[in-house]
């Protein structure tokens, strides 16, 4: 990285190693072109122009430093860069009056009190700014110091600042919110004065459960509303520390709640589950107010179980009748799809019968076309649920992108232009290639069908550094991450599309036109990968769907030369065993793999597999479902497999994305996933592919 670089004096040519420490605000000071510039080029600057400056940069605390007299040159270093926000790319080297023309008339009295010799140091100062960085309203804390040269005269200064907004306006909230504590208490007594009656009258005839409590956690007096909730006289109550009848796993929370109150600060809407005689739990919402001088505290309780019940029933709806609009567009799409194969196997079944044998190839084609798509359809219902089994591999994006952009074009039509903007050094990825190959395709399938009067699509790569306001906004732990941008110059949508966007089945496309299952399916795959994905749009004004992705932290490994998807099965010879519990599936690989010259042994479950190795049959591959019966799945087969016979290969075969069964992505040496459906061309190259290893 650039801020690396330059903080090697080695880095820099003799003459700019003054220069050295200072990060991005060096690489800035470069960048620059200092031609016409009053000061000149860098390497000619006067030596305590380069002295101070060096100061500066290499300070941990955020500085300017104002060079000049009549025109004051302005410089910053890293830890100063938060304060500029948008005016920081051009900032460095800029005039003091244009960098903060905003605050010009405020900050020119103080420079010059400062060159007039009466140098001050301000706290938390208010400033009034436009508003291109933030709040118009904010506050500093910053002191000026002279810098004079060998004759005594000033030649500039440097200045220590630091925005404290945050910090001032934290302090008013907590003097607000102090004040209306204090007058809460305040009110607080002299309603109980005023009221003690009423009191005494609401304490015997409320639901909610009232006490006085000390401090060390025992109950001093309770109303009767205890008695009838929970079950527990008062006796009972009174002769037992509180938390013996609260929720153990609410143990710790309540010790706090003591803590504060022990603190004199009152505690409010705090939840916890009490325990009742007969031993069920009643889910109570407590205020407390402490009274430090005689070392008690007031709460009162609303029991909310039965309003938490109701709320989880209607959770419980609300997911039943989103489950009922999934299975009924999935049943909608499965139905057309089985019909498509069904129909066309009778009609071959027909022919068959008939002995006419013409045209029977179109009928096995259209099949095979509906089956794809009916395997296509669970591949995305698995994405959207974050199921789907991923072969994530160090991946380079812009090399795969790249490598897409001859079909991406095709894809869109030459009414739309297709621009690729790869960022330099992006970092590498560890995702499922196929997996984003898939999202980006669809995602320019959908700025296509935005745009058909013709426009422009831009994919765009860049490396993101998210910190914990930027990772929050985006559901994302904080950390490096890289995105893909797909823009478009298209309709837009609108908030209420937006927010219904990644919804399985929903779709804004006429009826036959779209499954509704495209962006459903990207969100799920990125979700599974670790990332995010967010829409930027409004109509009229196209859109920007951008996909978030963790970098890669380990070695790229070496291109591999060739194709190992391609090509016709060659053929070999060794024994194969096949773990699965479905007939036809063992029978299929059977037969197949049979032809091919290998030897192949079946088995229905772990437990005969297992049978098999612990045999002296030779085995040199073993074939084995993910999910299997019998309470061993396939990772536990291979794993058993591998201790009986160490180095044996596995080929894992799944078609329900038990992805932590195989490891999440994080195969051994020697392990490869083939996911079901498959192609039988699929099965034999990947089978010939690992028998040929050695």
């Amino acid at each position: 990285m650039i801020s690396d670089i330059y903080r090697d004096p080695a880095s820099l040519p003799e003459q700019l190693r003054f220069l050295a420490g200072g990060g991005k605000a060096t690489s800035l000071i470069l960048e620059r072109d200092w031609t016409g510039h009053p000061l000149g080029s860098p390497d000619a600057w006067p030596d305590i122009l380069k002295t101070s400056l060096s100061t500066v940069l290499n300070s941990p605390e955020s500085m300017i430093l104002a060079w000049g007299t009549d025109q004051l040159t302005f410089f910053f270093n890293e830890t100063y860069f938060p304060l500029l926000g948008p005016r920081l790319p051009w900032a460095m080297g800029s005039r003091f009056d244009e960098v903060w023309a905003d605050a010009w008339e405020q900050a020119k009295p103080i420079i010059d009190e400062a060159f007039a010799g009466r140098s001050q140091r301000f706290v938390d100062l208010p400033w009034k700014l436009d508003t291109d960085r933030g709040a118009a309203d904010t506050w500093f804390t910053f002191s000026y110091s002279r810098i004079l040269d060998p004759q005594g005269e000033v030649a500039g200064l440097c200045i220590f600042t630091n925005e404290t907004t945050a910090r001032v306006l934290a302090d008013a909230a907590l003097e607000r919110s102090q004040a209306e504590l204090h007058e809460a208490n305040r009110q607080l007594s002299q309603r109980v004065e005023e009221r003690t009656a009423e009191h005494d009258r609401v304490w015997q005839l409320t639901n909610d459960l009232m006490a006085t409590a000390r401090l060390d956690g025992h109950l001093v007096q309770v109303n009767p509303a205890w008695e009838r909730l929970l079950g527990w006289s008062e006796r009972e109550l009174l002769s037992r520390p509180f938390v013996e009848i609260i929720d153990p796993a609410d143990h710790a929370q309540a010790a706090d709640v003591v803590a504060r109150l022990t603190a004199g600060e009152i505690v409010a809407g705090f939840v916890d589950h009490v325990l009742a005689k007969d031993g069920t739990a009643r889910t109570i919402m407590w205020d407390a107010v402490p009274d430090a001088d005689q070392g008690l505290f007031y709460i009162i309780g609303r029991d909310l179980t039965e309003q938490h019940s109701a709320e989880e029933a209607l959770r419980q709806a609300q997911k039943m009748q989103a489950v009922g609009e999934l299975t009924g567009g999935l049943a909608h799409d499965f139905n057309n799809l089985l019909t498509g194969m069904m129909g066309n196997l009778e009609l071959i079944q027909m022919r068959l019968a008939a002995g006419r044998l013409e045209d029977l190839e179109r009928f096995i084609l259209a099949a095979q076309g509906a089956g794809r798509r009916a395997a296509s359809l669970t591949q995305r219902l698995l994405a959207f649920s974050r199921r789907q089994t991923l072969d994530p591999r160090p991946t380079d994006v812009n090399r795969l992108i790249a490598g897409m952009e001859d079909l991406l074009a095709r894809t869109i039509g030459p009414e739309i232009a297709l621009e690729i903007v790869g960022a330099a050094g992006l970092w590498p990825a560890n995702i499922d290639a196929g997996q984003l190959e898939n999202a980006l395709l669809n995602l320019c399938i959908n700025a296509r069908d935005a745009m058909p009067e013709g426009g422009r699509i831009t994919i765009e790569t860049a490396n993101r550094w998210l910190d914990a306001r930027a990772a929050r906004e985006r559901d994302l732990p904080p950390g490096q991450y890289f995105s893909v941008c797909v823009t478009d110059t298209g309709t837009g949508m609108s908030a209420e599309t937006v927010s219904r966007a990644f919804e399985p089945f929903f779709t804004t496309k006429p009826i036959g036109q779209g499954t509704g299952l495209g962006l459903s399916m990207i969100y799920g795959f990125a979700r599974q990968s670790g990332g995010q994905v967010r829409i930027y749009s409004e109509v009229g004004m196209g859109t920007t769907m951008c996909i978030y992705l963790p970098r890669h932290a380990g070695e790229m490994p070496s291109d591999v030369e060739g194709d190992a998807t391609g090509g016709t099965a060659a053929g070999g010879s060794g024994t194969i065993l096949i773990v699965d519990d479905e007939a036809a599936i063992r029978h299929l690989v059977d037969e197949v793999l049979d032809d091919l010259g290998y030897t192949v042994i079946g088995a229905a479950d772990g437990a005969a597999g297992l049978k098999v190795l612990q045999s002296g049959a030779r085995i040199d591959l073993l074939i084995t479902d993910v999910g299997l019966p019998g309470g061993m799945n396939g990772r536990q087969v291979a794993d058993a497999a591998r201790h009986l016979r160490p180095g044996l290969k596995v080929l894992f075969i799944t078609g329900f994305a038990e992805n932590a069964a195989v490891g999440n992505g994080h195969l051994e040496p020697g392990m490869e996933l083939l996911t079901k459906p498959f192609s039988l061309e699929a099965l034999t190259t990947k089978v010939d592919a690992m028998m040929d290893k050695d």
